[in-house]
């Protein structure tokens, strides 16, 4: 039987996005920067939304854009119904997650996008039920072991430390499509089709061996503070990264994606600019690069 394709073409462009983010938006300047020094850019950003409207740089971001600005704040949201975290760990805290989902998804539809990028938004959502969800990575998500799990999987500093833990000599970031979730969202955590990956950069760790990391990992007290040298390392890596790796790689597979150059089949595989790829490899200094 013929795959059925999803071609993410649009009616126009520039194709309108809401950029969604939860700390210091490095990730949303990245892409607002590059929509506005690119002539003829294809998606462009309507407006600048958080789930931290509080402590994150969201408002400062969008003004400096001249963007709508919008913030629907997760934590005051659980407090108001009686729970303290907002981790998925119960029944109770799954449910509010989706009522929260839906405040969220009506905050965006006022801007009347038609696919979302997350710069560094850190709840999970199921926005992707409903529209196209763009999300970048601080790990190289097109490796695998030996039972198919994405090796790299993971919250923020978490892969980059498993890439140090691993020995690996280099790091990349990536660009995923972001699928739905059900229950926690462990099992399509990281689970969508990769878009883009960036180029290797180069681990620097010193004299510092993969023995020595892993001592200290051993050694740590489950739930104190972390500040050991493996996370000091770990952190250095991905400020390298978002320079290297994110900020290079989002704004370009955006474009791509804005440009109806990506299609995904119904077993997930990766069609680019009509020929079947695994990813696609972006720089900041040459064409982008299928990857067979």
């Amino acid at each position: 039987m013929p795959q059925i394709m999803k071609n993410f073409v649009f009616k126009e462009t520039p194709v309108r996005c809401v950029v969604l983010m939860s700390g210091s938006g490095s990730n949303a300047r990245a892409l607002l920067d590059y929509e506005r020094m690119t002539p003829g850019c294809p998606y462009h950003a309507a407006a600048v939304v958080t789930d931290a409207p509080e402590t994150c740089c969201a408002r400062e971001i969008a003004s400096g854009a001249g963007l709508p600005f919008a913030g629907c704040d997760i934590r005051r949201f659980y407090c108001e119904h009686g729970e303290e975290s907002i981790r998925l760990d119960t029944p109770r805290r799954r449910e509010l997650r989706e009522a929260w989902s839906g405040l969220l998804y009506e905050e965006i539809r006022r801007f009347e996008p038609e696919f979302v990028l997350f710069a560094g938004f850190l709840p999970l959502t199921n926005l992707a039920s409903r529209l196209p969800c763009l999300n970048v990575h601080p790990g190289d998500l097109t490796r695998r072991d030996e039972a198919g799990r994405r090796i790299y999987a993971g919250l923020h500093v978490l892969p980059v430390e498993k890439a140090l833990l691993d020995g690996d000599a280099f790091l990349r970031s990536s660009v995923i499509l972001v699928q739905p979730y059900s229950g926690s969202g462990e099992r399509e955590m990281d689970e969508g089709p990769v878009l883009g990956i960036s180029r290797p950069l180069p681990v620097e760790t010193g004299d510092v061996s993969c023995e020595e990391l892993r001592r200290i990992r051993a050694a740590r007290v489950p739930g104190a503070p972390c500040r050991d040298l493996l996370r000091r390392l770990a952190l250095e890596h991905i400020e390298r990264l978002k320079e290297a790796g994110d900020h290079v790689i989002f704004p370009r597979a955006a474009a791509d994606f804005a440009a109806g150059a990506f299609a995904v089949d119904d077993s997930g595989g990766l069609r680019y600019r009509g020929g079947r790829v695994t990813t696609v490899e972006y720089s900041d200094s040459a064409p982008p690069r299928p990857l067979p």
